[in-house]
């Protein structure tokens, strides 16, 4: 790909970065990310940091206001005195759902204003398998 449209489509994310974030106010994307990597079942804190390319700070001043808001709880995990598993609550199963369809609703709508909305939506979903792929590199290589 030419540099000019790695430029274009690094722009482009930052700006569908923002139209998401102002979807969902009540959830900003920080918490939003972590709420939907532990939906996706990465239940420890250390996973969820690798797999959204943070450090363990940020992940737990994430997962602290989370749970302070009772949309995540902390549970023991037997046979490991020093690691907790995270689960979302009902509260935070509702919040991660209706953030999601607000912020599908502002996608749907661009995507709507594309030459080719299916292969546009296509493209965006290969970008996450991508993502996916590197975070398990960086896991594998930890």
């Amino acid at each position: 790909m030419p540099a000019e449209h790695s430029v274009e489509a690094l722009r482009a994310l930052v700006r569908m970065t923002r139209l998401l974030e102002s979807a969902s106010p009540d959830l900003s994307l920080a918490h939003y990310r972590v709420l939907a990597a532990v939906a996706a079942g990465e239940g420890r804190a250390s996973r969820v940091a690798a797999r959204l390319a943070l450090g363990k700070p940020t992940v737990s001043a994430n997962v602290d206001a989370l749970c302070r808001r009772g949309l995540l709880t902390r549970d023991d995990v037997s046979g490991d005195q020093r690691a907790v598993a995270l689960r979302l609550t009902p509260q935070g199963e509702r919040a991660l759902a209706e953030a999601e369809r607000s912020m599908l609703v502002r996608l749907e709508q661009v995507l709507a204003h594309t030459e080719d909305p299916t292969r546009t939506a296509d493209g965006i979903a290969r970008l996450g398998a991508g993502l996916d792929a590197l975070a398990d590199e960086r896991v594998a290589a930890r």
